[in-house]
C-alpha cells in the first residue's frame, strides 16, 4: 500500500513576533494558529512538538491494535499519551504512556505486543530520538 498525505504551513514576520498558520489535507487543522507563544509558552494554537506527539500516539495505538488482532485479541480500550521533550533545540525524548483494556491477555503478552508496536510503528521508525514506553493493562 502506498499513499501520500499533505500539510502546509505559512509564516509571516520574525521568529518571535511573527505568526503562522498550519493546515492539513483533511482540514482537521485549517489555518490553525502557530506562533512563538504557541510553541514556547502557553499561547492559543498548536506547535510542531504537539503535532509530533499527536501523530506518534495515533500511529502507535493503531499499530498496537493491528498486532493485538493478529494475536487473536481485540482491545476494549487503548489510550496512549505521547509526551515530547524538547531540549536545547532538539527533541530528546518521546515517552508513550499506554493504558489498555484487553480481555483474556496476560500482562506479559500485552507488554511484549506494545513493545513490538513501538518498534514497528512508522512514526517511531521515522523519529531519531529516544522513545520510551510504559504499558499498563487494566481490568
Amino acid at each position: 500500500m502506498k499513499f501520500t498525505r499533505k500539510a502546509n504551513a505559512n509564516w509571516q514576520g520574525t521568529g518571535m513576533e511573527g505568526t503562522g498558520k498550519i493546515s492539513t489535507q483533511s482540514t482537521t487543522l485549517n489555518n490553525a494558529q502557530l506562533s512563538f507563544k504557541t510553541r514556547f509558552a502557553d499561547g492559543v494554537g498548536t506547535n510542531p512538538e504537539e503535532l509530533v506527539a499527536a501523530a506518534h500516539s495515533g500511529c502507535f495505538t493503531m499499530q498496537l491494535s493491528f498486532l493485538l488482532n493478529e494475536g487473536g485479541f481485540t482491545a476494549d480500550d487503548l489510550s496512549t499519551e505521547a509526551t515530547v521533550t524538547f531540549e536545547d533545540g532538539t527533541i530528546t525524548l518521546i515517552h508513550l504512556d499506554l493504558k489498555g483494556k484487553v480481555p483474556s491477555i496476560s500482562a506479559e503478552e500485552f507488554e511484549k505486543t506494545a513493545a513490538k508496536a513501538k518498534e514497528i510503528c512508522p512514526i517511531s521508525k521515522l523519529l531519531n530520538t529516544t522513545i520510551t514506553l510504559s504499558a499498563t493493562l487494566v481490568s
